[in-house]
């Protein structure tokens, strides 16, 4: 079956051929009895001046297709592209060429097949033969990477390590062409379920602000384990690695990626994001995300939508986009089930979207709040949630619920605002306009809201309880509010003429008992720093010692 990226191609730049695929794969099966693929039979590189158009490219478009990623990552003059020739396999013959190998670089040797291999431009060389009757060894598809740091973590898919030859500018990421041979193994219908271990506990790893970049990126404000300042370095490799430490250190149940995964204005997202997944893939950990204001920011900028469609088709990924009808992508909710057989659910962990930057006159930054249908999404799922464990046979009195956005909301920066832990090192930056979501939370039964956006900022806090209600002085439920700190060496870890070292949060749910405790992992601690407790048998509690919240939910 054809890829996400194959079909975004032809939807762009291929619309007659996307016609005849389809109409060719609806027609008689071929004779394995096979879903009809794509496969390439040709590539090349063209390359034009700033007066000629790509558009005028001499390529039948009904055989030749763009893959929409300019090569040069438009820093040129010139622009570059790579084109790919495909063809049905419904509609193969036994003299067609397929490509069966590709290289880049030095000639290769020249095969005992009797074919040899054919040169293209930008350094390519292609191998083709025969159509066998199956394309299981047949090139299939190929993207562009860029970066010497670049990686794949599609399965089947092989990153080649030359780059193309194509004369850009020497501090220009290289582009590397990544293949696909034969079908991609269909990706299950079925995601992995999220449980509780054997103990009742489970564990999250919140990494925030990594702000990948396409190719390594700068580091411009590190230290060491003494505090003293580093000198500029590459930023996305220290990123990678800080990023698998903590995993191999926690080795957590999930990890939530909460915004700003990319650096804003960079000129190739997948490359960026590629990076940011790879470590949580290789260890097989389940990840969710949530985007940042940074994520979709600049003209080469891939969008939310098509963003999420890529993380989505990744292993290990529970990432959705969310109901259409709600603003913003990716409001969704995950539930953690008792240990297997049981579909118990145990916790619900909430995703919103929490936009980006907004023009305003009233301060700026200024950001977009949570929108009234993310509100109303949230009340009346948490709602259903309740009333169907209240329906159920549930033996568990406590249900820990959290939730996870990227730009905090107004509450973080409110005067009352009780830290009980942790650092505020900067203003909060949030939405100007508070559409309230905080009194929909602590009425949904959330026990913690975990955000992102402001790096150095790291605490956990309470706002003091409300204890007018309606006339009558009653203790009005709370819900902690806690910065995950920024892990990414390609965004600012500074503030004021201070440098701090990167980190991230980690959550622990015991659903045994109720209880909810949270740390983080910074660079060079060899122990948990902060460690905190923030539920006690089902209720939020006040470390100095006052229960802020009655109801176990």
């Amino acid at each position: 079956m054809a890829g996400p990226l194959w079909r975004a191609l032809c939807a762009t730049s291929c619309p007659s051929q996307e016609r005849s695929l389809q109409t060719a794969t609806s027609s008689t099966p071929h004779i394995m009895a096979v879903v009809p693929h794509p496969v390439v039979t040709d590539l090349t590189v063209r390359i034009f001046s700033p007066t000629v158009s790509p558009s005028t490219c001499e390529l039948d478009p009904r055989i030749w297709h763009r893959i929409e990623k300019e090569l040069y990552l438009y820093t040129s003059q010139q622009s570059a592209w790579l084109y790919v020739a495909l063809a049905n396999e419904e509609e193969l013959a036994a003299e067609d060429l397929l490509v069966m190998d590709i290289r880049v670089g030095d000639p290769p040797p020249n095969p005992s097949s009797g074919h040899s291999w054919e040169s293209r431009p930008g350094g390519i060389w292609v191998l083709r033969s025969n159509f066998s009757g199956m394309i299981d060894q047949a090139v299939t598809e190929v993207d562009v990477l860029f970066g010497m740091d670049a990686v794949d973590p599609r399965p089947q898919w092989a990153l080649m390590r030359s780059s193309l030859q194509l004369n850009g500018q020497p501090k220009v990421p290289v582009a590397r062409l990544s293949v696909l041979r034969g079908r991609a193994k269909p990706r299950p219908d079925a995601r992995a379920t999220l449980r509780v271990r054997k103990d009742g506990t489970f564990k999250i790893v919140q990494i925030s602000d990594t702000h990948m970049v396409t190719g390594v990126g700068v580091c411009k404000d590190a230290i060491d384990a003494h505090g003293e300042n580093l000198p500029e370095s590459e930023a996305d490799p220290l990123t990678v690695d800080f990023i698998g430490r903590i995993l191999d250190v926690e080795k957590p149940d999930l990890v939530i990626l909460t915004g700003d995964q990319l650096h804003h204005d960079i000129p190739d997202s997948q490359s960026a994001l590629f990076k940011v997944v790879a470590p949580i893939i290789e260890r097989s950990i389940p990840f969710a995300a949530v985007f940042g204001n940074h994520d979709s920011e600049g003209i080469h900028a891939l969008s939310r939508t098509t963003q999420m469609s890529i993380l989505q088709n990744l292993p290990s990924s529970l990432c959705e986009p969310g109901p259409e009808h709600v603003d913003g992508i990716g409001n969704f909710y995950l539930q953690v089930l008792a240990p297997a057989p049981s579909q118990l659910p145990l916790s619900t962990l909430y995703f919103l979207d929490s936009h980006g930057q907004i023009p305003s006159k009233i301060h700026n930054p200024d950001y977009d709040p949570i929108k009234q249908s993310q509100i109303d999404w949230f009340t009346d799922t948490s709602q259903a949630q309740r009333s169907t464990r209240e329906k159920g046979d549930n033996d568990n009195r406590f249900h820990l619920s959290l939730a996870f956005l990227h730009i905090p909301l107004p509450e973080f920066g409110d005067r009352h605002l009780s830290i009980r832990n942790g650092h505020r090192r900067e203003p909060t930056e949030s939405p100007s306009f508070n559409s309230h979501f905080y009194d929909a939370l602590v009425k949904g039964g959330i026990s913690a809201l975990g955000c992102g956006h402001d790096h150095v900022n790291d605490f956990c806090a309470l706002l003091p309880q409300q204890m007018q209600q309606g006339g009558d002085k009653t203790p009005q439920p709370g819900l902690w509010l806690c910065y995950g700190g920024g892990s990414g060496f390609g965004g600012y870890c500074s503030y004021g003429g201070m440098r701090f070292h990167r980190r991230t949060r980690v959550w622990e749910l015991d659903t045994s008992t109720g209880s909810l405790k949270t740390w983080k992992r910074v660079e060079y601690a060899m122990d948990r720093v902060d460690e905190l407790v923030l539920v006690e048998s089902g209720a939020v509690v006040d470390p100095l010692g006052k229960k802020m919240k009655t109801e176990a939910m």
